[in-house]
């Protein structure tokens, strides 16, 4: 009840504010310079605020609403899955000095066999007109004395539930980097107690950064699939900030020929 009668006293102080000022735009031309000039003062005071809503409102408005999943889908998917950690807000958005093995989120883990780590990670909010992810992932690497960096992204078991060869699996990425490197996307299929392993490297260099694995050419066992999960790994990361934008996963079956 209270906040019924609270929006109703805002919404009845909103129209009398608005039919006040309106009187007063049109006697502007008529009252004199002493009170035009108090009037003034009182409309730039009020305009500094509208203006500093405005200009929030029209900012966060654009930005992509947190827990969206909008996701392409080509043609006959029947699975697309986009990770949390580009999707909702984490809650420790970033780390430093990141050990050798970090879980950054329920599902997504960094790891790297450095010495001494000189790498932070940090979710950031993604305000680009082309972003369609609420959130993008940064790595800031400095010096690396290691062999390997990874993130592995866990799967949910959606992936994994009625998963046959004739399926194809599609991840989609928008990334950018401060100086060019490779990144591989390593599909990894547990069937079983053996581990089936594709691998392809990411078209860094083409206008749509996808890759496709045709599980017709994989040696699973379709009855005896576990778990699926991804590892992206960048070869040479030193001295260079990685983000990832956006990051999904789709499933559908080949076209029959």
């Amino acid at each position: 009840m209270a906040g019924l009668l609270s929006g109703f006293v805002d919404r009845f102080l909103h129209r009398r504010s608005l039919r006040r000022w309106s009187v007063m735009g049109e006697q502007a031309d008529d009252v004199d310079l002493s009170a035009l000039r108090s009037l003034r003062g009182r409309a730039r005071a009020l305009r500094r605020n509208l203006d500093r809503v405005i200009h929030i409102a029209d900012h966060r408005l654009a930005l992509p609403v947190i827990g969206s999943n909008i996701i392409r889908r080509p043609l006959g998917t029947d699975w697309a899955w986009r990770p949390e950690l580009w999707k909702g807000s984490l809650p420790t958005p970033g780390l430093a000095s990141v050990p050798g093995k970090a879980q950054i989120y329920e599902g997504a883990t960094i790891f790297h066999d450095c010495r001494r780590s000189e790498l932070t990670v940090r979710q950031i909010r993604n305000a680009r007109e082309a972003d369609i992810a609420p959130f993008g992932f940064r790595m800031d690497v400095f010096r690396f004395d290691g062999s390997f960096l990874s993130l592995v992204l866990d799967l949910p078991e959606e992936a994994a539930r009625g998963l046959k060869q004739k399926h194809v699996i599609r991840m989609d990425v928008i990334v950018e980097m401060e100086k060019p490197l490779e990144i591989f996307a390593r599909l990894n299929i547990k069937h079983g107690p053996n581990v089936e392993q594709i691998v392809r490297e990411l078209p860094l260099n083409e206008e749509e950064v996808m890759v496709e694995f045709d599980l017709a050419y994989s040696k699973m066992n379709e009855k005896r699939v576990e778990k699926l999960w991804v590892d992206l790994i960048f070869e040479g990361p030193e001295m260079n900030q990685i983000i990832l934008r956006d990051v999904t996963f789709s499933r559908r079956p080949r076209a029959e020929l």
